[in-house]
């Protein structure tokens, strides 16, 4: 029996970190042939901190870009700049999460892989409070760092609303013109194209992300989002990006008016994405997903192989190339 060439990447090893991206799928551990210590075995605490980790790596990225170009009235960024800063967060927080609890940071992601099979549901609560403490240390963060910037632009009066709002910075606030139920359907829509697209940039079976490009292309979808869909109420998309943070703000010096302002619009943020992610995603499921040819019909087997094989068929190629 001979070995597989050490220099030679295995179609499980390409299986294997196309997951990185794909909702719902906690990736495996492996152990590398070394000698290797794992400090934490029990599958929750791991899929939660890591889940915790990578969503405040997002959010320190994200808010503190918001917070340079708020500061720094103009001097130090615009609102691509606020779209650039999430949207490699993002991609970031899937460099330190995604071959763990899979990178969701967005409690929208997390509730439509449940809906749709792909998350436990006992799972859920795990997620959503990983991403809320990861959302809400990352507030706390920027703040400490920004302080200063904050209280001098501001003049040390924190306010939601106003030529010096601050607010801003942590949680997303509608424009003056957009009433509630268009900002209901602005969120929806926006979560709707994210859920839409990460079930296409996973789907090995169609035009998946290249393998090793999951995290850019997770992170360029969020850009595309915000410099499309975002003057509207800011794009937040993501029900615990803008819940933890805004509770932040309202025990850090800007009060109750955080949850008042807009004609309490801070419900808005929370509940539309969770509407809107099962949408997009059952959207791509009917129109594209649901049609894909069997397996016998595209002759899986045959010289001709398609682009993107089922993970059935995967699995066997590995295990053929391993007994080489």
């Amino acid at each position: 029996m001979h070995r597989v060439k050490s220099g030679r990447r295995t179609t499980g090893q390409m299986r294997d970190s196309q997951t990185m991206l794909e909702e719902g799928r906690v990736g495996e551990q492996r152990e590398s042939k070394g000698a290797t210590m794992a400090w934490v075995r029990n599958e929750v605490v791991r899929v939660g901190l890591a889940e915790t980790l990578g969503t405040f790596v997002m959010m320190v990225f994200g808010l503190g870009s918001v917070a340079q170009v708020v500061t720094g009235t103009g001097a130090f960024g615009e609102f691509l700049s606020i779209n650039l800063g999430f949207g490699l967060g993002v991609a970031m927080g899937v460099h330190v999460a995604g071959k763990v609890s899979g990178a969701h940071m967005n409690a929208a992601v997390s509730f439509t892989m449940c809906v749709f099979g792909r998350l436990k549901w006992t799972m859920l609560p795990l997620y959503i409070a990983s991403q809320f403490l990861g959302s809400f240390l990352a507030a706390g963060t920027v703040f400490s760092l920004y302080y200063d910037a904050i209280y001098h632009y501001s003049g040390g009066n924190f306010t939601v609303t106003g030529p010096k709002a601050t607010a801003g910075i942590f949680a997303t606030y509608p424009a003056p013109y957009l009433s509630l139920h268009a900002g209901f359907l602005d969120q929806v829509l926006g979560t709707a194209m994210l859920l839409l697209c990460l079930m296409a940039l996973s789907d090995q079976r169609n035009q998946p992300a290249p393998i090793g490009s999951e995290p850019l292309a997770a992170g360029l979808l969020v850009i595309l989002i915000g410099i499309s869909l975002g003057s509207n109420s800011g794009y937040a998309i993501n029900p615990t990006r803008d819940l933890a943070p805004r509770v932040f703000s309202a025990l850090a010096g800007w009060g109750p008016d955080v949850f008042k302002a807009g004609g309490g619009w801070w419900w808005v943020p929370v509940m539309a994405p969770l509407v809107g992610g099962v949408i997009g995603a059952l959207i791509y499921k009917v129109f594209v997903e649901m049609h894909h040819p069997s397996v016998d019909k595209r002759g899986l087997g045959s010289n001709n192989k398609p682009e993107s094989e089922p993970l059935d068929q995967l699995k066997k190629a590995a295990a053929a190339e391993m007994c080489v």
